[in-house]
């Protein structure tokens, strides 16, 4: 989403060079694209191979249909450029959640054709999956977590934002993400001062800031990237860290002394979209449905941990990886999804609320 991520935000080094030949490839290549093939935006490593055994040999399986990765990290300008200029070179991207309602609303991403899909796979999906030019297949979340030598077990820990903040009967050593992107700890802020989970939305910005202003002088550590975070983790700079789910849990499963807190988690997805323009979108839209189903959500889930929007892929998902997936059930309850539209709301001075937060955490952080 542009916002934080452990596994697509990351990108090799290579990423930025295949988005600019992508981008420059001529408008005849893309006009020139064969009805038996589909050229998808992913990344490389683990998150990649992932995509690549639980959708797309599946889907090249069904269909008959040849799938060309494409490995780029293609941001909103981008997208709306290969729109423009009708050279539409990727058919599917995996755009950040904050991105999808700006580039819907000018025009630039298909609607995706729900119509195709089967009614019980799209009943067992999230509604916040469903977006009318996106399609969410998985979700992950930003949470809070202990080092178990500082909190150990049987021992008073912080489970809320609230005790988080307390520094006192919690002693320790803190680290929160940056609010650089736009994107940073403001809902956490607003849990720490009481506002209720279901009342966060519209974000008081002057109320996160009265907040983070009593954080402040016991971070340590404000962190810009999931890798960054795991190294702290891991270095045991911080004794509580808010952190992306699927770094603390490889830390856990690396034996770190680390665990998770799943209440008040914060859950945050990517979408799978259809430039407008694109010409395969008939493909494109059947490989979308097809990250849809329970059974590949599942398949995705079991070889990367990032939690399915269709509930009914817990159903073949053992229960030892299910609990390890921000999804799950007994999770839901006592979590809330980031509500990227307001984010990207745009106010009477022309600036979304992303960039509004932007700008007063620029401001604040130096103060």
């Amino acid at each position: 989403m542009s916002i934080l991520i452990n596994r697509r935000h990351f990108m090799q080094v290579t990423s930025s060079l295949v988005a600019v030949g992508a981008l420059s490839s001529t408008a005849s290549d893309a006009r020139a694209a064969s009805a038996g093939e589909l050229k998808v935006n992913m990344s490389g490593g683990n998150w990649g191979d992932a995509v690549m055994e639980a959708y797309v040999k599946p889907f090249e399986a069904e269909t008959g249909v040849k799938v060309i990765p494409v490995v780029a990290d293609f941001s909103s300008t981008q997208i709306a450029m290969m729109v423009d200029t009708k050279n539409v070179s990727t058919d599917v991207v995996n755009l950040g959640q904050t991105n999808v309602d700006p580039l819907t609303a000018k025009g630039y991403l298909e609607e995706i054709d729900y119509s195709i899909w089967k009614k019980e796979e799209l009943e067992a999906v999230a509604e916040y999956a469903k977006h009318p030019n996106g399609f969410a297949s998985y979700v992950y979340s930003m949470n809070m977590a202990w080092n178990t030598k500082k909190f150990p077990s049987g021992k008073s820990r912080p489970t809320t934002w609230a005790e988080f903040w307390d520094v006192e009967k919690f002693p320790g050593v803190r680290s929160l993400t940056t609010g650089d992107g736009g994107v940073g700890p403001w809902e956490e802020a607003l849990l720490a001062d009481g506002v209720p989970m279901d009342k966060l939305y519209p974000l008081d910005i002057d109320r996160v800031f009265a907040s983070l202003d009593k954080i402040k002088p016991h971070i340590r550590k404000w962190w810009t990237s999931g890798s960054e975070v795991l190294q702290i983790m891991r270095d045991n700079i911080a004794d509580v860290v808010q952190a992306y789910d699927g770094r603390i849990i490889s830390l856990v499963d690396e034996g770190g002394p680390i665990e998770i807190n799943r209440n008040q988690a914060k859950l945050m997805t990517d979408y799978w979209c259809i430039p407008k323009g694109s010409p395969n979108s008939q493909n494109a839209q059947k490989f979308v449905e097809l990250t849809g189903r329970a059974d590949r959500q599942a398949a995705f889930a079991k070889l990367i941990k990032q939690g399915p929007t269709n509930k009914n892929a817990y159903n073949t998902i053992p229960d030892d990886v299910a609990r390890k997936l921000a999804s799950h059930p007994e999770y839901t309850a006592s979590s809330f999804p980031l509500n990227a539209k307001w984010y990207v709301e745009v106010g009477p001075d022309g600036k979304s609320n992303k960039e509004r937060f932007a700008q007063r955490w620029n401001e604040w952080i130096l103060q």
